[in-house]
C-alpha cells in the first residue's frame, strides 16, 4: 500500500480563488442576476462590513482624535497660534471675564481653539445677549459681543438688579449706583415686564412718567408716576389696558395728575376712587368718581 501525500496549500492559481468571496449555487440559484453578479455584490458587502469593523476599532482607540490634534498641534507650530484676542461690542459689562474665557484652551493651536464652546461659556453672563467666535488667520480670535438693552431696575427680597425688555436679569446693581430706570417692585416683577410695556402702547404719554410699577399678590400693577400719585390698576393684561387708556384721556382732558392727589383706584370697572390728600390727624376721605 502506498502512502498519499498530501500536499499543503494548492497551486497559486487554487490560493487565488480560495480568497475569494463566492456564494454557493444552491443559494445564487435563488437570487435574481447571474451567478458572477451576486458573488460581486457579496465581495462588496463582506468588504464594507470589514471597512466598518475596522472604523469601530480605530473610534474605539481614539486614533481619529489623536490625528486631528497632532495635525493641529504642527499647524499651531508652522505659525497658526492664538497670539491675540480681538473683543468687540462691549459697551457696559466688563471685558475681562470675556479674555479669560477665550484664552483657557488646553491648545492656542488656531485649528483646535473650541469657538463654540467660548460661545457657550459668554452667553452665560447675564449682559450677552449673544456672542459670535471666529478665527482670524494667522494668529488671531474676534469676538464679537451682543449686549443685552438695560430696560428696567427690578427689585425683590431686598436685592437690586438690572433687567431687559423681556425680564432677563443682566447684573446685580448696588442701590448707590442705580440708573436712572423706571424700577420694578415685587417677586416675579421682572417676569411681566413684557405686559408692562403692552399696557403703556394704550398710554404713552403716561410712560415717560412712570418711576415705579409694583407687581401686587403677584396678578396686577400699582404705578407710581413722577408726580407722586399712583395708579391701581385691575387684574388681567387687556382690562388694564382699558383702564390705563381711559384715565389718559381723563388726565388729558381734565388735567387729573399734578394736583397733589395721592391715589387713582381704577379695579373697579367703570369707576375711579380718588385718594385726597389730608392734613395730620384728619381722617381723610376718598373720592369716587364715576368713569
Amino acid at each position: 500500500m502506498s502512502a498519499a501525500r498530501v500536499r499543503r496549500g494548492g497551486s497559486p492559481k487554487q490560493r487565488k480563488q480560495g480568497a475569494r468571496v463566492t456564494v454557493p449555487n444552491r443559494i445564487a440559484k435563488r437570487l435574481p442576476g447571474d451567478k458572477s453578479r451576486v458573488t460581486r455584490w457579496a465581495a462588496l458587502a463582506f468588504g464594507l462590513f470589514l471597512a466598518l469593523i475596522a472604523a469601530v476599532v480605530l473610534v474605539a482607540l481614539d486614533v481619529p482624535h489623536k490625528v486631528a490634534t497632532a495635525t493641529g498641534e504642527a499647524i499651531g507650530r508652522a505659525g497658526f497660534t492664538v497670539k491675540r484676542v480681538e473683543v468687540v461690542g462691549i459697551r457696559h459689562m466688563d471685558s475681562a471675564p470675556v479674555y479669560r474665557i477665550a484664552l483657557d484652551q488646553k491648545s492656542m493651536a488656531m485649528p483646535l481653539v473650541d469657538v463654540s464652546d467660548i460661545r457657550e461659556r459668554l452667553l452665560r453672563f447675564g449682559w450677552v445677549k449673544d456672542a459670535r467666535v471666529s478665527r482670524r488667520l494667522p494668529d488671531t480670535l474676534v469676538v464679537d459681543i451682543v449686549e443685552r438693552e438695560p430696560a428696567a431696575l427690578w427689585q425683590a427680597n431686598g436685592k437690586l438688579a438690572l433687567i431687559d425688555s423681556h425680564g432677563v436679569v443682566i447684573d446685580r446693581v448696588p442701590v448707590t449706583q442705580m440708573p436712572d430706570l423706571p424700577l420694578l417692585v415685587g417677586p416675579r416683577a421682572n417676569l411681566h415686564e413684557t405686559d408692562l410695556n403692552t399696557l403703556f402702547e394704550a398710554a404713552p404719554t403716561l410712560k415717560p412718567q412712570l418711576v415705579s410699577a409694583t407687581w401686587v399678590g403677584d396678578r396686577r400693577w400699582d404705578l407710581t408716576l413722577q408726580t407722586g400719585e399712583t395708579i391701581a390698576l385691575p387684574e388681567g393684561t387687556e382690562e388694564a389696558k382699558r383702564a390705563l387708556a381711559k384715565f389718559a384721556e381723563l388726565d388729558k382732558a381734565t388735567g387729573l395728575l399734578g394736583r397733589g392727589l395721592i391715589r387713582f383706584d381704577l379695579r373697579l370697572a367703570g369707576k375711579m376712587i380718588v385718594q385726597l390728600p389730608h392734613p395730620p390727624g384728619d381722617a381723610g376721605a376718598d373720592s369716587p368718581t364715576q368713569g
